[in-house]
């Protein structure tokens, strides 16, 4: 046959077949299959359409496709491209990962032998074309991870060969299309996280080949589980979580004897664990957390034989665990946040494979199975808040790999086994308000790998051992409210991560170490109550990060130390009750004081002008020596005579003013009315939450329009300079219009944003919070009065000209910062708070660039926060922050505030705003995971950053990134964001850690939502 055959276009493949006899066309489809996409060169013009048109299509930033060069013989070599050993004609096109960007190239269904697509993780937009059927010989097509949109198209089921159909991660919205039910030979079918609506549709019966049905993380309309899906008899993998699934499992799922994996979780279904999934004797995993299932176990779990993994957690179970449950050989039971009673069988100590077990937050008693552990290779164990008593097991850590012991809020006795100071490990212990005793062993002290060690609230005694220094990692030492007794040893000052330590309510005694001015990330000492004598280390001014210091009832002597007023973010400070004397240093006026409390000491002197006030009184009570700056102060035995003659004269004024006050009230209720600022606003109500020097009238009289500094969606802010030289910052919320309500109302609540933000900062005490100083409510208006931050919010100051203002370590120090008052929103509050609207202009600066959390007008009290996300009714948040799972299923939780917080720190990294024209749709998030990918992390660090920080950058960029995962679970909680953040500061290796332990961060735009079918 003429060589020339090979390079026929499709143009001439048409009109020769017309021509030619029938049998000679097979001959040229042959032909034509081999020139499609390639051709031999005879002439260097001449080009191959398919191929041209396909790379000609795209935008290749990367260079992917560099060595497709239609100028070769056969593109069988190219990148991506893979041929059929005998026909040489393609078969497969494989662009994972390429960066590319366009529209589907619909071009490559020109190819006749074409059987398998995978364009994961690229930038392929607009929406798939109906002409997609025209692969007709397609048996793969894997499109995930892309930023495809519009409706499924429901020609996809003309192609008779599909097995595998993988759209996950896009943006397709629309019903499932009713089409699917022709296919015959699918086996997976993936449309996890998409904005699909409607139901599941029951007509998926029909595709009795599937072995595979993942629909997780869809908005589908709340519904029922169809009882045809039963018919699925071929199916191994039913992966439906985030569905708004209502009511039960269906009794005809009972047929699904293949299945493998049940997952159901995070949604609404309902009633009692159904016996149906006794029949599926193969199941490796069942999935049934965060619904509402109640009832008791049944029997039957004995028939689960190859049962490994079983999350009942987060639902509305009572009764004991079956012993059957506990004999299978699972890896992991999670049954917390029910209502367990009863006590925990014996037979669990028998599973030879279980590393994982919780059961927090349940009515359990009794005493834990002597053998736990022996068999079994523990890793985490939680059975916090039960009412369990005896002793811990000593055989817990016997396989060596247990890393989590949290026993908090039961009746534990006994002491700590000897056996875990061998257990090196365990990186978090909790046993907290037990009734533990005796010494705790030397080792135990020095656990390695231990980051929390909280052994409060118990009966333990003994000394706290030298050997603590061997304790390298720890983060937070909570020992108060035991009877320890002796010396804190010097060797706590070597452990370089200590970010607390609590000591309170003990029989510790002798000096304060001096080597605690060592520990440059202390941000709370607490020694009240104790026995502790001498002096206060000179060295305590060093402690920069210092936000808590109580020494309060101890027998501490000599002067305070005058660099305690240098430490910067010092907010509570209590040396009450011990024998200091001498003069109060001045520098505690450059303190910015939530709490001091100095009284009964042998304080003397000058009391510093700032604090010389009546409001200030109890703070210096019992000190003879300070009586002369506040009236009244002393309280000797000629003030008591005195007193009693004041109270004489109380008596008769206020028996006077009674006849008075009936005379007056009418003039009052005009005086009242009468009283305004010069604009004309009536003070209702005043309510402070700190010792303050001004009065409402003063601020109203403030209040100009010159003076404004900033405005936002619930009204304007004010800079107010007092009588006093004091700056505050006043936040001015008027009343909204009808059509307004909704958004000046949290919609969680019912209350309006001046409402929340009160109930929430008004009891919120922390160096990274701003402060909120007082409020009143003055009826059209309300008004908010903080602490002033005189270099304003972050967002304003990063995306101005003033931006070379923050090198990065200024941009680490602030990401710090705002971590940890996030991090005590979620981990210090009881219940926990969410921020919901956390924004790079919600992150406020004082004067040396420290940062605070401000604005929680839309914030949360998760009171169920044991229950896992809470709906909303309405979203809260801000532009190119919200979390994708919100923006659709409208529940909020912690990790919302994480990933918002997550975009916070690419606008660090990059300098760039969240939202901007260049990125078009994508916003910010998806602009750094593309930019990652194609063009390197040089491209998106902000050019005006320090290269000398670029491997810092990088940590921090890798922390941004865990937070902004797709998949909630997998974000880290901002306890350990702080963790990473500071690992990172301190230039050690960045850990990186999701929900069940310390992972390397995913790639760049792959979605962890993606699960092995």
């Amino acid at each position: 046959m003429d060589r020339s055959l090979y390079q026929l276009q499709p143009r001439d493949f048409i009109k020769i077949s017309l021509q030619l006899h029938p049998c000679c066309i097979d001959m040229l489809k042959h032909c034509f299959s081999f020139s499609l996409c390639h051709r031999r060169v005879t002439n260097s013009t001449r080009r191959d359409s398919t191929c041209s048109e396909f790379k000609l299509g795209l935008s290749d930033p990367s260079g992917y496709l560099s060595d497709w060069n239609d100028r070769d013989d056969t593109p069988c070599g190219w990148t991506g491209i893979t041929c059929d050993s005998l026909s040489r004609s393609v078969n497969s096109v494989d662009l994972t990962n390429a960066s590319l960007a366009g529209p589907f190239p619909i071009f490559l269904c020109r190819l006749p032998s074409l059987a398998s697509i995978s364009l994961y993780n690229n930038n392929f937009n607009s929406s798939l074309p109906l002409s997609i059927s025209n692969c007709r010989n397609l048996r793969s097509l894997n499109l995930s991870e892309n930023l495809l949109e519009g409706p499924i198209p429901y020609t996809l089921a003309e192609i008779p060969n599909l097995t595998h159909l993988i759209l996950q991660a896009n943006s397709f919205s629309g019903v499932i299309p009713a089409s699917f039910a022709l296919f015959r030979r699918l086996q997976t079918l993936n449309l996890v996280s998409n904005f699909l609506n409607g139901t599941i549709p029951a007509f998926l019966s029909n595709l009795t080949s599937l072995k595979s049905l993942a629909l997780a993380y869809n908005p589908f309309n709340p519904s029922r589980l169809a009882p045809e899906l039963g018919n699925l008899t071929n199916l191994e993998t039913l992966w439906l979580t985030h569905c708004n699934l209502e009511g039960s499992i269906p009794e005809s799922f009972g047929q699904l004897s293949r299945l493998i994996d049940l997952d159901v979780s995070n949604n609404m279904m309902s009633g009692t664990i159904p016996t149906v999934i006794f029949r599926l004797k193969n199941i490796v995993q069942i999935e049934f957390y965060n619904n509402s299932f109640s009832g008791e176990f049944p029997a039957g779990w004995s028939n689960l034989t190859e049962l490994r993994r079983f999350d009942a957690s987060m639902n509305e179970l009572a009764g004991p665990i079956p012993n059957e449950l506990c004999e299978l050989p699972l890896e992991s039971l999670n049954l917390c946040d029910n209502k367990l009673v009863g006590l925990l069988p014996e037979s669990i100590a028998l599973s030879p494979n279980l590393n994982e077990l919780k059961v927090f937050n349940n009515r359990l008693h009794g005493s834990l199975p002597s053998q736990l552990g022996k068999n079994s290779p523990l890793q985490i164990f939680d059975v916090s808040s039960n009412q369990f008593s005896g002793e811990i097991p000593a055989s817990l850590c016997d396989k060596g790999v247990l890393e989590q012991l949290l026993l908090i809020h039961n009746s534990f006795s006994g002491t700590i086994p000897a056996s875990l100071g061998k257990c090196k490990t365990l990186n978090r212990v909790r046993l907290r308000n037990n009734r533990f005793s005796g010494e705790v062993p030397a080792e135990f002290w020095s656990l390695p790998h231990v980051d929390l060690l909280d052994l409060g609230e118990n009966s333990f005694s003994g000394s706290i051992s030298y050997m603590i220094s061997g304790a390298s990692n720890l983060s937070v030492l909570y020992i108060s409210k035991n009877q320890f007794t002796g010396t804190i040893p010097k060797e706590i000052g070597s452990i370089a991560n200590l970010v607390e330590i609590s000591a309170s309510d003990n029989e510790l005694s002798g000096q304060i170490p001096s080597t605690i001015g060592n520990l440059d990330q202390l941000g709370r000492l607490v020694l009240r109550n104790n026995k502790l004598s001498g002096n206060i280390p000179m060295g305590i001014g060093s402690l920069k990060q210092l936000n808590e210091l109580n020494l309060a009832n101890n027998g501490l002597s000599g002067q305070i130390p005058d660099d305690i007023g240098s430490l910067p973010v010092l907010n509570y400070l209590d040396l009450s009750k011990n024998q200091f004397s001498g003069k109060i240093p001045l520098g505690l006026q450059n303190l910015k004081l939530n709490v001091l409390n100095l009284s009964y000491n042998r304080l003397s002197g000058d009391i510093p002008p700032l604090y010389a006030k009546d409001q200030y009184r109890d703070s210096f009570l019992g000190n003879p020596g300070l009586c002369g700056d506040i009236p009244g102060l002393c309280t000797g035995k000629n003030s008591v005579k005195n007193q009693g003659y004041l109270w004489l004269l109380s008596f008769l004024f206020i028996l006077a003013g009674i006849v008075f006050v009936v005379g007056v009230v009418w003039f009052g209720w005009k005086f009242l009315n009468f009283r305004k600022t010069k604009k004309g606003i009536t003070m209702l109500k005043w309510r402070s939450f700190h010792k303050l020097g001004f009065s409402e009238f003063e601020i109203l009289d403030c209040i100009d329009e010159d003076t404004v500094i900033g405005s936002g969606s619930s009204g304007k802010i004010y800079k107010a300079v007092l009588s006093n030289g004091e700056v505050v910052a006043v936040k001015k919320l008027c009343e909204r219009s009808k059509t307004d309500d909704e958004s000046f109302t949290n919609v969680s609540s019912g209350k309006d944003a001046f409402e929340v933000e009160v109930e929430t900062l008004g009891k919120i005490r922390h160096k990274n919070i701003v402060r909120l100083w007082c409020c009143c409510n003055a009826g059209d208006c309300k008004f908010l009065v903080y602490e002033y931050m005189p270099n304003g919010s972050l967002g304003d100051l990063l995306h101005s000209s003033k931006s070379d203002l923050l090198d990065w370590p200024t941009r680490l120090r602030i990401a710090l910062d705002a971590a940890e008052g996030l991090s005590y929103l979620h981990h210090g509050c009881v219940p926990p708070i969410v921020h919901r609207d956390v924004k790079s202009n919600n992150i406020l600066l004082d004067a040396e660039f420290g940062a605070r959390i401000s604005d929680f007008g839309v914030a949360k009290i998760v009171k169920t926060v044991n229950r896992g996300a809470e709906p909303m009714s309405a979203i809260a948040g801000s532009c190119g922050y919200i979390a994708p799972e919100y923006a659709y299923t409208l529940r909020v939780n912690e990790k919302s505030d994480i990933y918002s917080f997550g975009v916070v720190i690419f606008e660090l990294v990059t300098g760039r705003r969240p939202i901007d024209p260049e990125f078009g749709e994508k916003g910010l998030v998806m602009w750094v995971c593309n930019g990652l990918d194609q063009t390197g992390i040089d491209h998106v660090i902000d050019p005006n950053l320090d290269s000398a920080f670029k491997e810092q950058i990088s940590k921090v960029l890798d922390i941004g990134l865990l937070c902004v995962s797709s998949l909630p679970l997998h974000r880290p909680s901002m306890r350990r964001v702080v963790k990473m953040l500071q690992e990172a500061r301190a230039g050690s290796k960045t850990r990186r850690a999701t929900k069940d332990g310390e992972v390397s961060p995913p790639h760049c735009c792959e979605d962890p939502l993606m699960k092995e079918v």
